[in-house]
């Protein structure tokens, strides 16, 4: 039955055997070199604001995730004049740089003050993504309480009000009847590194700026160095939520 092996080379045995043997030793390494971080929780707290009676405590999560080391934070706990909501699935960056901010603003002029919440949800080079959670305080049975109101997704306003396009010399941005042209060859990038389009939201962050909550999302036109400016939303609140009062873009200025 082994008749048929006498036909092949002795050299080509040779090789199969040797790469054989090499790819069980391979599998061996990967085995003993990937022993998984095991997965650590710890209880956090992450933010106090004293003047609005305030604290905010997450759990800390780091290790292997299935194939991926993590860290996050998530599971929140916010209290609030002494009562405490909770909210599983809220995430932030476990990085202490970008530990949630806590606002204490009046941004829907209702003569009370709103708890605004601002989460990192991501970040790195290049990328910086927020989510904004606010909290307005209202009549119960049980007395006043703060309840959080739905702001509106910053890209979904941007889809529904703004229009892009990108040619060879120039970056195009329509926010209703406002066109803004901006030429691109002065940021002298390489034809072959210009995006199809102009990219919107890998920056996006949220600020409190005089007791107006804004979105402040970002544009660029490469992945290194295409950055033309921001399109800024103001937003005011209207049917019970949170949502766009104003939006435009403002041009980073070239020198």
């Amino acid at each position: 039955m082994y008749k048929h092996l006498l036909k092949i080379p002795f050299f080509l045995i040779i090789i199969v055997l040797f790469f054989i043997q090499l790819n069980k030793t391979y599998n061996n390494e990967i085995k003993t070199n990937t022993t998984p971080t095991p997965v650590t929780t710890e209880v956090k707290n992450v933010g106090n604001l004293p003047e609005a009676k305030t604290k905010l405590i997450a759990t800390e999560i780091k290790g292997n995730l299935g194939a991926y080391y993590t860290e996050y934070l998530t599971n929140f706990y916010i209290t609030i004049d002494g009562k405490t909501q909770n909210f599983p699935y809220w995430v932030n960056v476990s990085n202490k740089t970008w530990y949630p901010f806590i606002y204490f603003d009046n941004i829907n002029q209702d003569k009370k003050n709103e708890i605004i919440i601002i989460l990192t949800t991501g970040q790195g080079s290049e990328l910086l993504e927020q989510e904004a959670h606010v909290f307005n305080k209202v009549k119960t049975n049980i007395g006043e309480l703060y309840e959080e109101r739905l702001v509106e997704n910053p890209m979904s306003i941007i889809n529904k009000n703004v229009k892009t396009k990108l040619t060879k010399s120039d970056a195009i941005i329509k926010i209703g009847n406002k066109i803004t042209k901006i030429n691109i060859k002065k940021f002298g990038i390489e034809p072959t590194h210009i995006f199809p389009d102009v990219s919107l939201g890998n920056i996006l962050r949220f600020k409190v700026i005089n007791n107006k909550l804004k979105a402040v999302v970002g544009a660029t036109i490469s992945p290194s160095g295409g950055y033309i400016g921001n399109i800024y939303i103001t937003y005011t609140f209207k049917d019970n939520m949170y949502q766009a009062d104003d939006i435009k873009f403002v041009e980073e200025s070239f020198q």
